[in-house]
């Protein structure tokens, strides 16, 4: 490598490194204010303590939103997934402008600003009669987690042989068994990280929760209130670790499970190719 190349290597790490620290160093200092016994998010640090932690076993509010969450993540993340689950299969299958149009407007709510998002689902659902609630939020997550979910499955179908959907109708079975008995067992492994993924993203949606919640706020939105006081800032940072701990494990488990899917999809093709070049 030229001197000229070295230097610009060089400055292309550091540069890299300081957007790293600017980025993550923040949210690193979350879990370390968590353990301070001093309700002052300022160093010197105070002391070692996991009173904030023990303080949230005892806030039934939290757990109210907690369970608010829980409910509105699965049950939005089953919808996102299963929707795109059949949006992917059928813009690869058919590949024809429609599937292709839908599945854009599927991924289109990605490059929405969440404010507008949020203002037009909130006068969708009024419109609807259902105003804000629960319901709404369940919905207006599931818009929101479809572009991951779309872009997951159509990844992960695309990566499939079509010769496998061709050899079962070839033998006599019909599209829907094709894509029931062959395409989804195939594609579970993505299927499972299109699930947690979106659960994820609809766990930690406060824009359109915002806009959409009534009476049962989820738990963006609880910490959201929990900010305006001072003397709750502690117990907002253990529950900020908390989640940001389950957060990284939920993403690295799904990723895992895709790459494994891939994998086992692989080996396959990689013996039928080894065959034929025998």
């Amino acid at each position: 490598m030229s001197r000229a190349g070295a230097s610009e290597a060089t400055w292309l790490k550091i540069y890299v490194a300081g957007y790293v620290v600017f980025l993550y160093l923040p949210i690193a200092v979350i879990p370390l204010f968590s353990f301070n016994n001093s309700i002052q998010a300022a160093f010197p640090l105070s002391g070692f303590t996991l009173e904030w932690y023990a303080s949230l076993l005892d806030n039934g509010n939290l757990h109210r939103a907690f369970r608010n969450s829980l409910i509105v993540g699965m049950s939005a993340a089953l919808l996102a997934t299963a929707i795109g689950t059949t949006i992917g299969y059928m813009e690869v299958s058919a590949n024809d402008r429609v599937s292709r149009t839908i599945s854009a407007l599927a991924r289109l709510p990605i490059m929405i600003p969440g404010v507008i998002v949020g203002i037009a689902l909130l006068i969708l659902v009024n419109l609807a009669g259902l105003g804000p609630s629960r319901t709404a939020i369940v919905l207006g997550h599931t818009l929101v987690a479809l572009p991951t979910a779309v872009v997951i499955m159509r990844s992960r179908f695309q990566s499939l042989p079509k010769s496998y959907g061709e050899a079962a109708m070839d033998l006599g079975a019909h599209e829907w068994t094709t894509f029931r008995r062959i395409m989804l067992p195939l594609a579970a492994p993505a299927i499972a990280s299109s699930f947690m993924l979106s659960f994820l993203t609809s766990f930690d949606e406060f824009i359109v929760a915002f806009f959409l919640s009534g009476a049962e706020p989820t738990l963006p939105l609880f910490i959201w209130g929990q900010l305006r006081f001072p003397k709750a800032l502690p117990q907002v940072m253990a529950l900020g670790a908390i989640m940001l701990v389950a957060s990284i494990v939920i993403a690295a488990a799904a990723e895992i499970i895709r790459r494994r899917g891939v994998a086992a999809s692989e080996l396959p093709i990689a013996a039928s190719q080894s065959l034929k070049t025998a």
